[in-house]
Order: C-alpha cells, then sequence, then structure tokens
C-alpha cells in the first residue's frame, strides 16, 4: 500500500466541478490580479471568520512582512517570536531591519512558552508573533495578550497552519492587532499556487496594509509609500472562495482521522501523542508525534510506503543565517529535543481508515 503525506488531488477530484468552473470564470472575465472574485472571496471569509477586513495578498510570507511595514516595525527595533517556526515567521523581522528575538516552546504542545517571554521585553521590544503551529492554539494566548497590552506591544498571530482553530470558543487570528494566513496549497485551505491573507479588526491598519501590498499606492500613480507588489491573483481568490463552503467539513474529519490515530497508538510507548488543550480546538493541519528512534521510523515506514515529514528537523536560532545570534541549543533545550524526535504522519481529509490502519500497523510493528 503506499500512501502519502498529503494527496492535493484526492480532493481536487472530490471537487473537480466545483474548482473547474471557479477557474473558468475567472480566465472568461480576465479578472487575473485581485479583481471581483477575490474581492467576494475576502467579503465572504471576513463574514465566516467573523473579523472585519480581509486582505488577500501574494502568500503567507508576504502577509507577516506587511504587517510588520503596517505597524511601522523596522531597523532598530525587536520582534519576539518562536525558535521552531518555518523560517517565514523570522525571516520577515530580519527584512525589515528589526532583529529577531526567539523563545523556547512548551513540551506538550510545541508551542511558544508563555512563561518565558517578558524576560525578553525591553524598550526596543515592539511586537510579538506567536505561531499556532501544527494546527493548535497557543495554550495561554490570553496570558500572551495581557503581556502584549502591558507593555504596549503589538500582537501579530501567524495562523499559517491553524486557520479556523478555536481558543476558548473564539478564531485564532482574531485575538492579536493583525493575524496572517497562508493559502499555500497543503494547507488546509489551499490556493492552486502561492496565496495568503491579513486579517485585523483595524481599520486603519487595512487600508495600510492594501496599500503596501499594492506598491504603496490607494490610487494608481499616488504613491504614499514604498510597497511591494504582494496582490491575490483571482484564480486563487475564486478557487478559495469554492474551498470555503468545505473547510468546516474537512476540518471535522482532519479532528476525526486524528482521534483515530490517538486510539490505535495509545497504548504505544515509545511514541507520544498530540496533546490538545482543553481551552484550544486543533484543526490537525498536521498531525506531530514524538517518537523514539524517530530517523530509523521514518525510514521503515518509508520503505513501507508511507510517507512522512519533519516539521521542523533544525529550530531555526541554530540555522546558518542566524549564527550571528550566536546561540546554542542550550538556549531552547525543548525545542531542540523536539527537532529531534517529531515526525508528521499523513494528514489529509481523504485519508481512509484502511490507510490509517495500516501506518499504525506499521509504527507497531516498528516497535514490536
Amino acid at each position: 500500500m503506499k500512501i502519502p503525506f498529503a494527496d492535493i488531488k484526492r480532493q481536487y477530484n472530490n471537487i473537480k466541478k466545483e474548482i473547474d468552473s471557479s477557474i473558468f470564470e475567472v480566465v472568461n472575465d480576465t479578472a487575473f490580479i485581485r479583481g471581483k472574485y477575490v474581492e467576494r472571496f475576502e467579503r465572504n471569509f471576513e463574514s465566516m471568520y467573523k473579523v472585519k477586513n480581509c486582505i488577500g495578498v501574494g502568500n503567507g510570507t508576504d502577509a507577516i512582512y506587511l504587517a510588520l511595514r503596517a505597524l511601522d516595525i523596522g531597523k532598530g527595533d525587536e520582534v519576539i517570536t518562536v525558535c521552531n517556526s518555518w523560517i517565514s515567521t523570522s525571516e520577515v523581522i530580519s527584512q525589515t531591519g528589526a532583529m529577531v528575538k526567539f523563545v523556547d516552546i512548551e513540551s506538550d504542545n510545541y508551542n511558544i512558552d508563555v512563561t518565558k517571554i517578558e524576560s525578553l521585553i525591553n524598550e526596543k521590544t515592539k511586537a510579538i508573533i506567536p505561531v499556532h503551529l501544527y494546527g493548535q492554539p497557543v495554550k495561554n494566548l490570553d496570558k500572551l495578550i495581557d503581556i502584549a497590552r502591558k507593555n504596549s506591544l503589538y500582537v501579530i498571530e501567524d495562523c499559517a497552519q491553524a486557520i479556523f482553530a478555536k481558543f476558548k470558543n473564539q478564531f485564532v487570528g482574531t485575538f492579536g492587532d493583525i493575524s496572517t494566513i497562508s493559502f499555500y496549497p497543503g494547507k488546509n485551505l489551499g490556493a492552486f499556487g502561492d496565496s495568503g491573507a491579513v486579517l485585523t479588526n483595524d481599520n486603519d491598519i487595512a487600508i495600510k496594509i492594501r496599500m503596501l501590498a499594492n506598491h504603496g499606492q490607494k490610487i494608481k500613480h499616488t504613491h504614499i509609500y514604498e510597497g511591494i507588489n504582494s496582490r491575490m491573483d483571482g484564480i486563487q481568490g475564486n478557487i478559495l472562495n469554492s474551498k470555503l463552503n468545505h473547510i468546516l467539513k474537512w476540518t471535522a474529519k482532519r479532528q476525526l482521522i486524528a482521534e483515530k490515530y490517538n486510539s490505535l497508538m495509545a497504548d504505544i510507548e515509545q511514541v507520544k501523542l498530540p496533546k490538545v488543550d482543553p481551552n484550544c480546538s486543533h484543526v490537525f493541519h498536521l498531525y506531530v508525534i514524538l517518537a523514539e528512534r524517530r530517523d530509523e521510523l521514518k525510514i521503515f515506514l518509508e520503505e513501507n510506503g508511507i510517507g512522512t515529514a519533519l516539521h521542523y528537523p533544525n529550530i531555526l536560532p541554530l540555522l546558518d543565517c542566524y549564527s550571528h545570534l550566536n546561540h546554542s541549543e542550550k538556549d531552547f533545550p525543548v525545542g531542540f529535543n523536539a527537532s529531534k524526535m517529531i515526525l508528521s504522519l499523513p494528514m489529509f481529509p481523504e485519508l481512509e481508515d484502511d490507510e490509517i490502519n495500516f501506518v499504525t500497523k506499521k509504527i507497531r510493528e516498528f516497535y514490536t
């Protein structure tokens, strides 16, 4: 049996007529860059997500960069974020001219350890970027917001992996000043290419982000800022609008698959299963275990036709591009240790029961 880590084709086949029609509409109207189809998606997303402003942009990385620019963060400033995200979260901090300050994670959910934030705050600190990793909200998000408000700091929520996850029955991405989303094809709500969005309930910030994403102009040829070119394509907007009708059903399916994984592996001592905090709803963009002899298990599963991945094999502060910060693994012991044991198993809504059974059977076989 061959089981891919992710399978976008299955999803496409299930809604092929809708997607093909969405693409044809845009091509027929030649509405390729922004336009009415992107605007329709933005309005529908705002309504569904209970947020005032959704601004479609080129990708999730641009979304974070634009958020930082909209808050005038730059040279001489510092921004606090987590040590174990994808590099998009941290690289854009550096690209604004600001300095990134990394924080270790909690051992039970792999998100930022909120108790370690305040020790990094000083007069240069301007913002905190919590990442809702793997699809689970930061479990002490309310405390993080309190710390930010007490210290007059902005909060930018990185929701690239956690769209429609909830903290205390409220969607992540609606707590901070700004939040960012990636619609990369493999995400829970994925486009057919690069795409992203910025969310905010602050109308003034929304106006500025729209300008920054369109070369700094509100009216053509009248540039208020030096911006960038980061506009959502019409085709992506219309595809996402079609998929928006299915996202809650797909999310529920991911959660059901996670429950099945948990049930079938509950007694395997060498494997630590995902732990969901009672205040959080986990949308399982990724199903990540901590596994003894991780590298050997990964090879064994691949030899048996099972796709896996590592999210992520290296913590950010130890990458070569951050060598100037002079960090060591001792600065982030939880994140470093987790990076050597994490393993992402196949997870997508169309995963069948026999495939789940086969994956768990082979993991059990490996440890027997």
